[in-house]
């Protein structure tokens, strides 16, 4: 599932304190269809009803309901989190160093969310050498992918991930179908960095003695992807990069087994780097949309 939008979010909450449509949209300085089309798109991505309709009017679902509450909570923490750096000047230049994979599919649908919590920040996205790399002096935080281990270095999880196999559709069509994990002995398969993750995932799903050293090893699960939306093999897709995708028609799960990977999305940052301000901003914000922290 992809994460929704913070706006959609507001109009809910908004919505359901309020109300009322129109005096949402006042509240939020939006027009009432816009209020309607952010929750009806919200509706879409969690897959289940939030308002009903009853005459001119509409109203909040009893599902709505103890979502918008939940949601409550949630934008509250984040106001919380801003007002921490009340008295301190959260500006200046801020470089965040964050794979293709990540950044692509999560942090650049998401980053105007940041900067309109601080308009004075300067921000700057660059890409490192591999999904692991923290060496680049210039950035001032970094998204790094991997197990943690970056020694002297503030390290902090901010998202897990549970793998599983993605393809396209036209993919599985051309194949015939893949009714078992043993029929993925013929298919191509498709790498991010090493042959750790498909082994695993086979092991877990009883299919051990496929030979998972073929295929294209990538360096970034931007390009593994890409490479799998376009039916060039079968790749291990997780519930953060390929949400959107399988949302959208494009990947599609041949099997439901999914394992927890001993991997994940880091914020790391230099000991001395990680006191300012802005830095300290920014991983509060980043634990309010993906339940970690800095």
């Amino acid at each position: 599932m992809r994460y929704p939008s913070m706006t959609a979010l507001r109009a809910l909450d908004a919505v359901a304190r309020l109300g009322s449509v129109s005096e949402a949209a006042t509240e939020l300085n939006l027009t009432p269809s816009a209020i309607s089309h952010q929750i009806k798109s919200l509706e879409q991505t969690l897959g289940f009803a939030l308002t009903e309709r009853t005459g001119r009017n509409i109203r909040i679902t009893w599902q709505g309901e103890r979502y918008a509450r939940d949601i409550h909570g949630l934008l509250a923490n984040i106001l919380e989190a801003g007002q921490r750096f009340d008295g301190q000047q959260v500006s200046g230049r801020l470089c965040i160093s964050s794979p293709a994979g990540f950044a692509t599919y999560w942090l650049c649908t998401h980053i105007a969310d940041f900067q309109a919590l601080y308009p004075q920040v300067e921000l700057h996205l660059i890409s490192p050498r591999t999904p692991d790399d923290t060496s680049d002096h210039g950035a001032d935080l970094f998204i790094a992918y991997g197990m943690g281990d970056w020694p002297n270095q503030h390290v902090q999880k901010i998202v897990s991930l549970r793998y599983f196999p993605v393809c396209s559709p036209r993919l599985v069509n051309t194949m015939g179908g893949l009714k078992t994990p043993e029929h993925l002995a013929g298919a191509p398969l498709l790498h991010m960095i090493d042959y750790s993750d498909w082994r695993v995932w086979l092991a877990a799903a009883g299919a051990p003695n496929v030979d998972v050293q073929r295929g294209i090893v990538f360096a970034d699960a931007h390009f593994v992807q890409s490479a799998c939306i376009a039916s060039q093999g079968i790749a291990m897709g997780d519930n953060l990069i390929s949400g959107e995708a399988l949302a959208r028609g494009l990947l599609v799960r041949p099997f439901e087994t999914e394992i927890e990977s001993n991997r994940g999305y880091y914020l790391v940052a230099d000991h001395q780097k990680v006191e300012r301000p802005v830095v300290q901003a920014f991983g509060e914000w980043v634990k309010s949309q993906l339940g970690g922290g800095l």
